[in-house]
């Protein structure tokens, strides 16, 4: 099974425990919200636990543009009535583990919607 399809199995199941699985000891997160590179499996894991708490059950991967080495999977999700429309931008090293991650939100609306609901989980799951 690839690194992908692992992805896609973690997400339907909704499954953080299983994100180690995926992620490169030293993946880096890029957040649409945080300026700053987060470095580590550890934060990447910890951002990404916190997205998929803030999420509900209309998340969805609506495309995917995939190469070896990258891919480009473009999401919506309602939240509050505002339609977040993204992408989650991967790059696989020589193992196929995810070595870095990035997401891009829009429209301004739900980049201020998920900077609100990111900021609550985070301080939830670091309590």
């Amino acid at each position: 099974m690839t690194t992908l399809e692992l992805w896609h199995e973690i997400m339907e199941q909704g499954n953080a425990n299983r994100l180690d699985e995926v992620l490169a000891p030293d993946c880096v997160f890029l957040s649409p919200i945080v300026h700053s590179p987060q470095q580590g499996r550890d934060l990447t894991r910890l951002y990404l636990t916190g997205a998929m708490n803030v999420f509900n059950d209309t998340f969805r991967y609506v495309k995917e543009v995939v190469t070896e080495q990258h891919a480009v999977l473009e999401f919506t999700c309602d939240m509050d009535g505002i339609l977040v429309n993204g992408v989650d931008i991967m790059t696989f090293d020589e193992q196929g583990k995810i070595i870095e991650f990035k997401v891009m939100v829009r429209p301004l609306k739900a980049v201020n919607l998920l900077h609100a609901r990111m900021k609550s989980m985070l301080e939830q799951l670091t309590a």
